[in-house]
């Protein structure tokens, strides 16, 4: 006798924000105090996804006050989560999204039954299927740096069905070839960052601001050229 299908867990989609851009700005440091200069500028130039991950200081104190400054402007959420019990305090601090290193079921589940978006980390195939199959939001190819474009190319052949985010060692100069291999979205951080979280230039060309317009500009730029 046959079993019937196993139903998908709820899937939350992807948010406006980082539909339209396609960039999640990743924002890890060890001392969080720059956390608010940094976001201003990244909402300015118009980064409105933003990762601040469990292991920056004030982490869940900058989700709230992000989420108070700018509303539904902006899409903010947690980054390297792993374990359940993190889940619970992240969504109560106003975050959208939940994004894990790996895909941990038991995450997976807190964070569907919290009603957030969920990106759990996975490279190879089985991995993305199994993230997928547990009811992932979109499937974060980590670390993307150990495939890179082409790799992500070869992936999404048989795979065409899943959402990826490459993240991990994603370069600005590569953000047209992750674009073209079928990424929907990037997952950036110490390139798109660099310093300003510990004290870097926030503004002017050689600063934030610089960056941040660039990979917006060329992730707009390659979106057009594929269409």
């Amino acid at each position: 006798m046959s079993r019937p299908p196993t139903a998908s867990p709820p899937r939350r989609p992807m948010s406006p924000q980082l539909q339209d851009t396609g960039v999640v700005a990743i924002l890890r440091a060890a001392d969080g105090q720059r956390l608010g200069d940094v976001i201003d500028v990244l909402v300015e130039c118009g980064v409105t996804c933003l990762e601040i991950t469990m292991n920056t200081p004030g982490a869940l104190a900058a989700v709230t006050a992000t989420r108070d400054r700018f509303g539904d402007r902006v899409d903010v959420g947690v980054g390297t989560v792993r374990s359940a019990e993190q889940v619970g305090p992240a969504a109560d601090a106003g975050a959208r999204f939940v994004v894990c290193p790996d895909t941990v079921p038991a995450v997976g589940a807190a964070v569907v039954a919290a009603g957030l978006s969920w990106y759990p980390g996975a490279f190879t195939a089985s991995e993305a299927t199994t993230a997928w199959g547990a009811g992932a939001t979109a499937v974060k190819l980590f670390p993307a740096s150990a495939g890179g474009p082409r790799y992500l190319r070869e992936l999404r052949a048989p795979l065409d069905d899943v959402p990826f985010i490459p993240t991990g060692g994603v370069r600005l100069e590569q953000v047209p070839e992750y674009v073209t291999a079928g990424a929907v979205a990037l997952g950036i951080g110490s390139p798109l960052l660099g310093n300003a979280l510990t004290g870097g230039l926030l503004d002017g060309e050689d600063g934030l601001s610089a960056r941040a317009q660039e990979v917006v500009a060329a992730v707009a730029t390659a979106r057009a050229a594929i269409r």
